[in-house]
């Protein structure tokens, strides 16, 4: 089996102490490639199904360093996927309109209205680790937002969301290797800013701030998965796997159709 690591809601965490290359059981990339096919065949499915029934609703978090593969698990893990019934959201920086409303005011616009599987590239949570790191707000604000947050996602659980949130974990020499080979591509160096090489040494700020995210926002309603992503053919099997179990527990059913359409012929 593959799976991301967990732990206790109320207890801490130490990213230093878990291995970001880790792999549970025999994967490889060959094996992996067939079973993430396979999880996305089943997901469609039962996004299908979801879809119909229209009662619930799934919301995908992917948070990480940059270079930690969020674009990339979407890309590979989730490709497949019918988009009627499959919206992603991508946070950056807040437009004027967002900095004159709460924090939380553009990710409950982009929460999936019921039936759909939405997929959040970073999230709410960038208001306790960006903000944190650069200091844009005092302290006192940003901590307050932990529970605001919780409060958030309880309120999301209660209305028929399934929370997956996912940190992609990865080292500071695979971050390292990646903002290169990015640097090396031509066809990638757009994706490349000076100001990656600036965020890069608030490495140990940014970890520091997402250990107390994990610590505070590993809530029964929602926990964090840790996912090792220095292997990005793991990274996505994981990811894919708890997709579909996800729908697997949820179980959706295709709802009744309309009494009294049995031999009706359509001319």
């Amino acid at each position: 089996m593959c799976r991301p690591v967990t732990f206790k809601p109320g207890s801490k965490i130490r990213l230093s102490q878990i291995d970001p290359r880790k792999v549970d059981g025999e994967w490889d990339k060959v094996t992996a490639k067939e079973r993430i096919r396979e999880n996305t065949l089943v997901s469609r499915e039962l996004a299908y199904r979801l879809y119909a029934e229209n009662r619930r609703a799934v919301l995908l978090v992917l948070q990480g360093m940059d270079t930690s593969g969020k674009d990339g698990t979407i890309r590979t893990a989730l490709t497949g996927l019918n988009p009627q019934s499959c919206q992603i959201t991508s946070f950056k920086q807040p437009s004027s309109e967002e900095l004159d409303h709460d924090f939380l005011w553009r990710i409950h616009k982009a929460v999936p209205r019921r039936g759909e599987i939405g997929i959040f590239n970073r999230s709410q949570y960038e208001d306790v680790l960006v903000v944190r790191v650069h200091n844009l707000v005092p302290e006192i604000e940003w901590r307050s937002r932990y529970e605001r947050i919780n409060e958030f996602e309880r309120l999301l659980t209660e209305g028929g969301v399934t929370i997956v949130k996912c940190f992609l974990h990865i080292s500071y020499e695979e971050q390292r290797e990646r903002l290169q080979a990015r640097l090396d591509n031509p066809e990638k160096r757009w994706k490349f800013s000076t100001g990656d090489l600036a965020e890069r040494k608030r490495w140990p700020d940014y970890q520091a701030a997402y250990e107390e995210a994990l610590h505070r926002c590993n809530t029964t309603e929602a926990p964090w998965r840790i996912i090792p992503s220095d292997r990005k053919w793991y990274r996505n099997l994981v990811v894919s796997t708890l997709l579909r179990e996800t729908l697997e527990a949820m179980d959706p059913k295709i709802p009744p159709s309309e009494a009294g359409l049995e031999g009706i012929v359509v001319e």
